[in-house]
């Protein structure tokens, strides 16, 4: 009696305690679905010692959460008027006065830089004592802003269209709390949509905090949308391909189950729900249905045969068991790479997908044969689709396709691999923090509303270390980061930068009257006087704050990004740090660029750097199972084959097809390639089979392995294929891809094995098929004939 044999022998005659023990288990981890939580920042892709977090970390350190900035924006020549001017500038006080947030600044906040002569010292004063009753002061006041003060331009408005913008920055320390969720959904937005019912005007929203926000409630409503749409389709499916409503119902049970567990391990491990996590329920739905196919298929061929139901079920669990535990482990391998991959968003993903892609197995294995086992026997109508005419058409069109058309499969496959090596060099790299939101939803539309009128609104840092105390107000220094100022001011895709310049240039032009050209940088010999009075006022104190350290050594450049991608923002780099070598010598400066938005980028091209890694070692690892199941060099090289093909045609279609590689979509070869293994696996498994059993003759067992796994693998290649494509319901562009591209690849894997290796195995297989190349493994993949038949 062989190790499969003594399992199911376990499993069936211990039926009600291994019932029990599910429930309990079950119940246990749906404890755990309490701890779950939704990520509250964006993803971070870098491992923590990574130079650009310990940059970025270094600017939070000295200045703060850069990501804390809400922006309102309004587009109406009606604001210009009296009441809806006063009620814009209320909406703002409104939320001054909240607990949650630090300051506002609006219109009714502008403060007027003025030189006190006889004080020697710079005070500030209203831009206008109390609200305007008339539409001339209000277009008096704009005339003022527009026209008098550039220090507020791009600030506070757009003079050329005429746009307001309001900042209202939000308490650094509820950030990446949940109290910035409660404070957006239950005090912008209400107050937000009052105004605009009441003055008949559009507001747009937008800043870092806002678009986490609803993004990350736009994850969780998709989560339950994705678990829906693959238990929905995978039964859609399930039911047409089986025809019987008892084995749909047992599969929907044990993936249910599995997603359970999914939600429990979550909140057990502590992990926070991402755009990534949010996929592995669905995930668990999609590569559960196989494992079901497999062995109710195999149990329904066993009726058929002999109509003896206990030797039936022990026949599924001895005899697709391994083969379904090879295929899981391989499916696991492929997630599993990712735990060596030092992005805490990865492992997590990759420890996650694993462990549950084992326990789906282990779900499968025990519920299917054990429910089954307290159920009559299947009736003839629901076998019939073993003999279903259009299967067995399929089939034979595969086998005379390998039989007579060998050559036009090995040159098929040479043209394709051809032009998808041409497709791989056209594909482009991503790393936009945005480009993957929902394109449809408002909070999209009023991204691109402030990338076009004032520039962007992904932060872009720049930290100057002058390495000496109150170095940032060296004339020297300013002149130097003005330099970068104007490089920046280069770049259509920056907006216009803020920093201690800014403040200083005001300094100059409030003391000469206010009067807008002198607005700039004093000379060496204005220096001394303009700074004089600097030092004796208390009414930059605040302003200065934002822009440099308390000690006076550090200095920040802030400007706003548009969505751009990777190859765009990597000459800007180029560009930036050819000027800030040349300003700023390394002895006397340290310069970094940093932002949330940048370190998002760079972790793009990490990624893709580690893709290769961990793709390379899911390889290694399935050559490894391989190499344990077959004991032959050869064979690896001709189970291999078949899988990296299709992983290597989508690379091609997404060169073509402009889609490109970018967080999301580097998902989809190790993912695709860990599944599309398992079709290879039952295949060369049965193959085995049949060669001890036909005395290894090798055209016969190549034949009857296709015939009697083509049809599960048929039907399983379509279960993952439409229920990875629930993903493309999504609404954001990376999960899109994702779905639809592992969808193709499954598709392509499916026609890879069934054609092109059995093509392999006719074709080489001569030099391999022996006895002493097939010597059994450690643990036999297939039992000896006589099983005991005792549940």
């Amino acid at each position: 009696m062989n190790f499969w044999t003594k399992v199911a022998g376990i499993i069936l005659r211990n039926r009600y305690l291994v019932l029990i023990g599910i429930a309990i288990v079950t119940g246990l981890l749906a404890s755990q679905m309490k701890y779950m939580k939704f990520s509250f920042t964006e993803a971070n892709l870098l491992p923590e010692d990574h130079e650009a977090n310990l940059q970025y970390n270094q600017f939070l350190k000295i200045f703060g959460e850069e990501g804390n900035l809400i922006i309102l924006g309004i587009k109406d020549s009606t604001v210009f008027t009296p009441k809806k001017f006063n009620n814009w500038n209320s909406l703002v006080k409104k939320f001054d006065s909240l607990d949650e947030i630090d300051f506002t600044l609006s219109i009714a906040d502008v403060q007027e830089l003025k030189a006190d002569r006889k004080n020697r010292k710079f005070i500030l004063k209203p831009l206008y004592e109390k609200s305007p009753g008339t539409t001339e002061e209000v277009l008096e006041i704009k005339r003022k802003l527009f026209e008098n003060l550039p220090f507020y331009d791009n600030l506070l408005f757009n003079k050329e269209t005429g746009t307001l913008q309001t900042a209202i920055y939000v308490k650094k320390e509820i950030v990446n709390t949940p109290q910035r969720r409660d404070f957006i959904f239950n005090k912008l937005i209400p107050k937000i949509k009052e105004f605009e019912q009441e003055n008949n005007v559009d507001v747009r929203v937008s800043g870092m905090p806002y678009i986490r926000t609803l993004n990350a409630q736009n994850i969780q409503n998709e989560i339950i949308l994705f678990v829906v749409g693959a238990l929905g389709i995978t039964a859609v499916i399930f039911f047409f391909f089986f025809r019987s409503f008892r084995a749909t119902f047992i599969t929907l049970l044990v993936v249910m189950i599995g997603v359970t567990w999914a939600f429990g391990f979550i909140g057990w491990f502590g992990y926070e729900i991402t755009v990534l996590s949010a996929l592995i329920p669905p995930l668990i739905i999609v590569i559960g249905v196989p494992n079901a196919v497999f062995l109710i298929n195999k149990y329904q061929q066993e009726i058929k045969k002999h109509g003896h139901q206990a030797k039936a079920l022990q026949r599924v669990i001895s005899k697709i068991g391994n083969a379904t535990l090879m295929t899981n482990i391989t499916t696991a391998s492929g997630f599993a790479t990712f735990v060596f991959v030092k992005s805490s968003l990865l492992r997590e993903f990759g420890i996650l997908a694993s462990v549950n892609i084992i326990s789906i197995f282990i779900l499968a294995l025990l519920i299917i044969p054990i429910l089954y086992s307290f159920m009559p026997l299947p009736k003839k109508k629901h076998l019939n689709h073993l003999e279903k005419r259009w299967i067995e058409n399929v089939v034979d069109w595969m086998e005379k396709m390998v039989r007579t058309r060998r050559i036009t499969i090995y040159f098929t496959t040479v043209i394709v691999i051809i032009a998808a090596i041409i497709g791989v060099y056209r594909i482009k790299v991503s790393g936009s923090i945005i480009e993957d939101m929902p394109k449809s939803l408002e909070f999209y539309q009023d991204i691109k509303f402030f990338e076009s009128e004032f520039g962007g609104i992904m932060p872009l840092e720049i930290l100057i270390d002058t390495k000496k105390e109150k170095g940032v107000m060296k004339l020297s220094t300013l002149k130097k980061m003005e330099k970068i100022n104007e490089a920046i001011e280069t770049f259509p895709e920056l907006s216009k930068p803020v920093s201690i310049t800014n403040l200083v240039k005001y300094s100059k032009q409030a003391y000469y009257k206010g009067i807008p050209k002198y607005y700039q940088l004093p000379t060496s010999q204005e220096q001394s006087y303009i700074f004089a009075y600097t030092k004796n006022s208390n009414s930059e104190t605040g302003m200065l704050k934002n822009f440099v350290d308390s000690t006076g050594r550090y200095a920040r450049i802030t400007t706003f990004m548009k969505d751009i991608g990777t190859e765009k923002m990597n000459i800007i780099q180029e560009r930036l740090k050819a000027v800030i070598v040349k300003e700023f010598p390394s002895e006397k400066y340290d310069v970094s660029l940093t932002g949330k938005a940048l370190v998002f980028i760079k972790g793009t091209n990490y990624l893709i750097k580690n893709l290769v890694i961990s793709l390379s070692l899911a390889i290694f690892l399935i050559a490894i199972f391989m190499a344990w199941m077959f004991r032959s060099p050869q064979m690896i090289f001709i189970s291999l084959i078949p899988n990296i093909l299709p992983l290597l045609i989508t690379a091609g279609l997404m060169g073509f097809l402009g889609v490109p590689i970018k967080p999301s979509t580097i998902l989809v070869f190790s993912i695709a390639f860990g599944i599309s293994v398992d079709d290879t696996i039952h295949f060369l498994a049965k193959y085995r089979q049949e060669l001890i059993a036909n005395k290894w003759s090798i055209v016969p067992s190549v034949y009857a392995a296709l015939r009697e796994t083509g049809v599960s693998m048929f039907y399983t290649s379509i279960v993952l294929f439409f229920g990875f494509l629930v993903f493309t319901l999504s609404s954001f562009g990376g999960t899109i891809a994702l779905g639809g591209l592992v969808s193709i690849t499954l598709l392509l894997a499916m026609v890879s094995n069934l054609l092109l290796l059995p093509s392999l195995l006719l074709t080489f297989e001569k030099k391999i098929a022996n006895k002493k190349v097939f010597k059994e493994p450690a643990m036999k993949i297939f039992p000896p004939k006589e099983e005991n038949t005792k549940v």
